[in-house]
């Protein structure tokens, strides 16, 4: 009875082994076809349903990017922008449905060992009204979305600036 059990925990710890090691080819699988290698970086091209920053942190662990500068456009589904309240240290967050990301702007580096997105844009809808700010979520909508990723061949990292208490970006030695 002994050894019946401790064959299902084995089999149960095997399991387990074997499906996060799955969820971590599927998420490298994420990418497939997704993007080329370029002489400056890579060209990133998303589709409908995709998320704009989940693809940017994973293309940043699965190519061991150090840090890089993007741009980008393309029609989204959703784009959700925030403006920085400094004495509350929150984001107030708007939310755009069916619209154009004009311009897509921003960095990859590090933060705590994990990818950290930094990015702004400017959106247009319908009328032709923009709108724009700190990017917080972006989903590609009809159509797509054209990401330019230009590598730096330092690894930049992100830290919390006491004096204002917010990430900024340090530059090597420089922090």
């Amino acid at each position: 009875m002994k050894s019946i059990r401790l064959f299902g925990l084995a089999a149960a710890v095997a399991a387990l082994f074997a499906t996060t090691l799955h969820a971590g080819e599927a998420k490298a699988q994420d990418l497939k076809g997704k993007y080329v290698k370029t002489p400056t970086g890579y060209l990133m091209v998303l589709r409908n349903g995709d998320d704009v920053v989940a693809h940017l942190e994973r293309l940043a662990v699965v190519e061991k990017i150090p840090s890089a500068s993007f741009v980008g456009i393309g029609f989204m589904r959703e784009a959700t922008f925030g403006f920085y309240d400094f004495s509350r240290k929150a984001f107030d967050p708007k939310t755009f449905n069916n619209v154009e990301i004009a311009n897509l702007t921003g960095t990859i580096a590090w933060k705590e060992g994990k990818p950290s997105i930094h990015a702004h844009g400017l959106i247009t809808d319908g009328t032709f009204m923009a709108s724009g700010g700190h990017l917080l979520g972006l989903t590609v909508g009809t159509g797509s979305s054209e990401i330019t990723v230009l590598l730096h061949p330092e690894k930049f990292e992100r830290f919390v600036d006491p004096a204002i208490g917010a990430n900024v970006l340090g530059l090597p030695g420089h922090q």
